[in-house]
């Protein structure tokens, strides 16, 4: 279904490809776990979809990032969780503002990725932000 999702994107076709793609990360999270690494293949393929069509700064987009960077840290890919999450932090705090729910989400996600990986001065900064 991945494959079928691609070749939709490539041809343009970029609301099937994105039903397509919302169906084969259902059924994998269903199946598989929301943790399994097919899973988030799905979610990425999702994510780079919406960033196509919606574009990087959509609300739904840097939800889906946000969900991806939280699948990551949870199978321990702190590094690549942290670089997702800064990532996702710098677009919220453009789109949305410092101050909304949803970019203090994203602070807070961050420092738990850097406290995981000893970065406790910047972990607590970020932390004090959130407060």
């Amino acid at each position: 279904m991945n494959n079928v999702a691609a070749s939709l994107r490539q041809q343009g076709k970029y609301a099937e490809a994105e039903a397509m793609q919302r169906q084969t990360l259902q059924l994998k999270e269903a199946v598989l776990g929301k943790d399994h690494p097919d899973t988030l293949m799905s979610m990425n393929n999702l994510a780079t979809s919406l960033r196509t069509v919606l574009g990087k700064e959509h609300p739904s987009t840097l939800m889906s990032m946000n969900n991806l960077a939280a699948s990551l840290h949870q199978q321990g890919k702190n590094a690549e969780a942290e670089a997702m999450q800064r990532q996702t932090l710098q677009l919220r705090e453009t789109v949305l503002g410092k101050d909304h729910p949803d970019t203090l989400m994203s602070m807070n996600n961050l420092a738990e990725s850097l406290r995981q990986q000893g970065m406790y001065a910047e972990a607590e900064a970020m932390q004090q932000q959130v407060l």
